[in-house]
């Protein structure tokens, strides 16, 4: 395709097919050129074979050197024969090693990346650079299978837990166990051998009882040689017979011994029970509590197992897509249930999830949740995510082809290396930021042939995503520097977008032919509709015409010979130029351009010197003035175009301000000051009261000095005004005799005579309201008149007056001081005021500006009724001929007054101080404030209002207005809470 066969211009997603169609080769080596041999390295960002010969039909081995051999590719260096301007052409590409987000449509504002997955801008940059992992697909089979045996899994732990607790509640009571045992068993025998001792005990008390009456029976009737006793009691005593009574005795004593014998058993066995069964009941209790504890143990790992169950199963549950994680969730879900989800960090993940994506769903959902949702916030947001997919569906576009799998290699030409005088090398930026790719996405490439740890492969496609990054727009994130590191590297959305991009300086502001550029200075004896141009430039824009006329009138015989007379410049040259230039206008532009008045055409009038000569008059229109402006110069060169810049172009035909319809061309400064000169009156003047019969008397007299130019005469003339200087209703002239000054006379020679006499004072304004009737009374040939002849008349007496300007002429008023006293001992007073409390803070601050507001408005009346009237302060400040009237004249005489700081708060310490008499340290650096302020507000705003201006243009271009007036009465109400986008 030729590069001029197109008619517009778009930029698209391209996808990774579409970069490999493009593409004449894979560029795998990071090298440019071979520094000894001075030609391309092979499979490196120049290669040939890749992007075609560095010279006309030869190969790079040499092996094909000429025409002929066109379309073979050499069968030795892979090298087509052909052109080397294909170099301009042809791409090549990089196989990226891992997948890269193109920041265009990650970092820019909007996020079209964002905006399409609903995730914030900082989400999609914690995944794309591997701070935070994002769930790409989620097994829903794998999901149930898992849910399921997370139950199955609680019910086997809590059984396997009452098993443990029985096994061991078995060990803790083992010991004691064998104790009760022992204890229940012991308690037993004592209960059964209870008898048998009792037994044994009372049968040996009835043994001897039984031995003791046999004793007695054998003893009975006599008396007994000793004390007889039974178990301790005394039966007989010596001597004492044995009787019935004695026996009784024994049976009774033995009865005692037999109830003593039984007592005293119980109760040692009572004892030796209550001894046994104390020691069970501690032995069973302590049982019990070793239970207890075992159980509320085993209850606390089942709440604690049942809880982290729950929280398993609300996480499995809660797992979806898109869902974001950290390092230690994505660590711990994904030993737990590994086979459930997958997610992965870098563009590679998003890659997974744009491929899947299907829009056309999108869509609907989208339409449907604009439609339903009460929320203005959701609403507006779904609207933003719509106008995305509406516009990827519109385009046919994959949301996938915002990641770059493959990267195309711009053709070398575009970004070429030159070798400098010292034998260093110059290079491209992008060849660095290639670089760079290409080396990080080769050591990508080794360490996962190497199977190197996930951290290391990690940070390594962080780095490469970084430096696609910094290739396609160096402005974002981290941004690359030069080798020095002294500036950073222009990327390829560097080389394309702003004012010095490739659209707008290459493809839309290109270098036209027949046009210069030169400093403009003041031409104050031109006529409305000329510029002075400087010879050599006309000579050089009109260069064509020249040559034709002279082979016309025979100084040459051919265009060669013609541009060798031209060089030595003969008179002749010059007077063909200025008939070359007889009625061809050129065309002046000063930039910025910001309204129609900016471009204007003028006659040209060949001048000395190499500076245009510009009318004073049309410095408004342009906003020019002469401390060192430029202006371009343009010649329209055919017929029509001439006859356009003529018609309509020429300052003559553009007197009125576009925006208000009011007079551009009024006169200022030093015009305004002549003028006001002039039609100023004095008394006490030289030649008061002389009469005159007509205007030329006036001049006559004034020229040979009889007559002061403000002294005050009497005229007959004929006027179109009234002593109130109301024009007469009828229209037509009276002839009277009038009150008026030399000066009037020669301001009115400069008037249309249907506008005579002017007989008031002119200030700027007053000036501006006359050029304003008169244009509408009599139109723009009676107007262009009369400017040039007042700019004429203007500049005249401007010069005559000797208005100059001394430091003798700022006179500080007496009652300055005085103004400034009483304004602060009134500030003092609301100070204790608000000390008091009988002021809030806001009070106290609004009186106080208050005051010095007053105070300088009473000092700046001071100063305007200190000046002499007559001087060249009032005069200038009268006149409008000066910026700003009496205000500078009070900051130099009187009062600074009240400044304003940063935020734009008036700071309530005033500057009492005036330029005159100098300002203190404090006063001067509270005066910063608004001279910084000024200026940097002045810079922003030229750059807001300029780029607002360009989106304007933008907009209304394409709209064609085909009537005046649809003729409608209503009309369309529109909120900003309605966001038409």
């Amino acid at each position: 395709m030729e590069t001029t066969d197109f008619r517009s211009l778009r930029i698209s997603l391209a996808s990774p097919e579409h970069i490999r169609s493009w593409s004449y080769g894979e560029v795998t080596k990071p090298e440019t050129i071979n520094y000894r041999r001075l030609r391309p390295e092979k499979d490196g960002l120049f290669c040939e074979a890749i992007f075609g010969p560095t010279r006309d039909w030869q190969c790079y081995c040499g092996k094909y050197k000429n025409v002929r051999y066109k379309g073979i590719v050499c069968d030795k260096c892979g090298v087509e024969i052909t052109r080397s301007s294909v170099r301009r052409e042809r791409l090549g590409h990089i196989e990226l090693a891992a997948p890269v987000a193109h920041v265009w449509y990650t970092r820019r504002v909007p996020s079209y990346m964002g905006l399409l997955l609903n995730i914030s801008r900082r989400n999609l940059d914690r995944v794309l650079y591997f701070a935070q992992y994002v769930v790409t697909h989620v097994d829903e089979d794998a999901r149930q299978r898992a849910l399921k045996r997370l139950a199955e899994e609680l019910q086997e732990a809590e059984m396997q837990l009452e098993v443990k607790l029985q096994e061991k509640t078995g060990e803790a009571t083992g010991d004691v166990s064998s104790r009760l045992t022992e204890l229940e068993e012991g308690l037993v025998e004592l209960n059964a051998s209870f008898d048998d001792r009792l037994s044994a005990a009372t049968d040996e008390v009835v043994r001897e009882a039984k031995q003791m009456e046999q004793r007695l029976a054998n003893l009975m009737g006599t008396a007994v040689s000793e004390d007889i006793k039974l178990g301790g009691a005394g039966i007989a005593k010596k001597g004492e017979v044995i009787g019935r009574e004695h026996t009784v005795l024994v049976q009774e004593i033995t009865t005692e011994r037999l109830n003593l014998v039984q007592k005293e058993s119980e109760e040692d066995h009572q004892s030796e029970v209550a001894a046994m069964q104390r020691e069970l009941v501690e032995l069973r209790s302590e049982i019990g509590s070793v239970q207890d504890d075992l159980r509320v143990q085993l209850e606390q790992k089942l709440v604690r197992m049942r809880q982290q169950a729950q929280a398993n199963k609300e996480l499995l549950e809660s797992l979806a897509q898109m869902q974001f994680l950290n390092e230690n969730d994505y660590r711990d879900l994904k030993s737990k249930f590994g086979n459930v989800f997958r997610a992965s960090m870098g563009a590679e993940a998003f890659h997974e999830i744009l491929r899947n994506m299907d829009l056309d769903k999108l869509a609907r959902d989208l339409w449907r949740e604009v439609r339903t949702t009460r929320s203005k916030q959701a609403a507006k947001r779904a609207t933003k995510r719509l106008q995305v997919v509406e516009a990827l569906r519109a385009s046919s576009n994959r949301p996938e082809w915002m990641i770059l799998t493959v990267l195309p290699v711009i053709p070398p030409d575009l970004r070429p290396m030159v070798q400098l005088d010292g034998g260093r090398f110059a290079t491209s930026d992008l060849n660095d930021l290639y670089r760079r790719v290409i080396n990080r996405n080769n050591r990508l490439k080794r360490l996962l042939e190497l199977g190197a740890p996930d951290v290391i492969v990690r940070n390594e496609k962080r780095m490469l995503q970084e430096a696609v990054d910094s290739l396609i727009d160096n402005s974002q994130r981290g941004k690359a520097l030069s080798r020095r590191g002294r500036r950073e590297l222009k990327s390829l959305s560097d080389m394309l977008k702003g004012k010095k991009g490739r659209f707008r300086r290459n493809l839309l502001g290109k270098r036209v032919d027949y046009s210069g550029r030169s400093v403009i200075v003041v031409g104050p004896k031109l006529k409305l509709g000329e510029c002075g141009l400087p010879k050599t430039m006309g000579l050089e824009l009109f260069r064509p015409f020249v040559i034709s006329k002279l082979v016309k009138y025979g100084y040459a015989s051919n265009v060669k010979g013609a541009k060798r007379f031209i060089e030595r410049q003969p008179p002749e040259v010059w007077e063909v130029l200025e008939e070359v230039i007889q009625g061809r206008p050129i065309l002046l532009n000063r930039a910025p351009t910001l309204h129609r008045l900016g471009i204007q055409a003028f006659m040209p009038k060949l001048v000395e010197g190499k500076a245009i000569q510009l009318h004073p008059l049309v410095c408004s229109a342009f906003n020019a003035d002469f401390d060192g402006d430029q202006m371009a110069v343009h010649v329209p060169l055919s017929q029509k175009a001439v006859k356009e810049a003529i018609d309509m172009m020429m300052a003559t035909r553009n007197l009125l301000k576009p925006a208000d319809g009011q007079p551009i061309v009024g006169p200022s400064k030093d015009m305004v000051l002549g003028v006001y000169y002039l039609t100023l009156i004095h008394d006490g003047r030289h030649g008061e009261g002389r009469m005159f019969s007509n205007l030329d008397e006036v001049e006559l007299a004034y020229d040979l000095g009889l007559v002061d130019i403000h002294a005050r005469i009497k005229l007959m003339t004929e006027t179109y005004f009234d002593d109130n200087n109301k024009r007469y209703p009828d229209g037509k002239p009276q002839r009277r005799v009038i009150e008026t000054s030399p000066g009037r006379v020669l301001f009115n020679r400069a008037l249309p005579p249907e506008w005579r006499f002017i007989n008031w004072l002119l200030d700027k304004g007053g000036v501006n309201r006359l050029i304003n009737r008169v244009h509408r009374d009599l139109g723009d040939d009676a107007t262009i008149d009369m400017v040039d002849s007042i700019k004429n008349v203007g500049f005249k007496y401007a010069t005559v007056s000797g208005v100059t300007v001394a430091v003798a002429d700022l006179t500080i008023p007496e009652e300055r001081e005085e103004i400034l006293f009483t304004a602060r001992k009134n500030v003092d007073e609301i100070d204790r005021q608000y000390r008091r409390g009988l002021l809030t803070e806001e009070e106290q601050y609004q009186r106080t500006v208050e005051q010095w507001n007053n105070a300088k408005d009473a000092v700046a009346n001071a100063v305007r009724k200190a000046l002499d009237p007559a001087g060249p302060m009032a005069v200038m400040a009268l006149s409008g001929a000066g910026k700003g009237g009496f205000g500078p004249i009070t900051q130099l005489a009187g009062m600074r007054g009240m400044m304003a700081d940063p935020s734009g708060r008036i700071i309530v310490v005033p500057i009492q101080s005036n330029f005159r008499q100098g300002l203190n340290a404090m006063e001067y650096f509270i005066s910063t404030h608004g001279a910084r302020k000024g200026l940097a507000d002045t810079a922003l705003r030229t750059a807001d209002a300029g780029y607002l201006t360009r989106r304007l243009v933008d907009v209304a271009q394409d709209v064609i207005v085909m009537a005046d007036d649809c003729g409608t009465t209503n009309g369309i109400w529109v909120r900003r809470s309605d966001n038409f986008g």
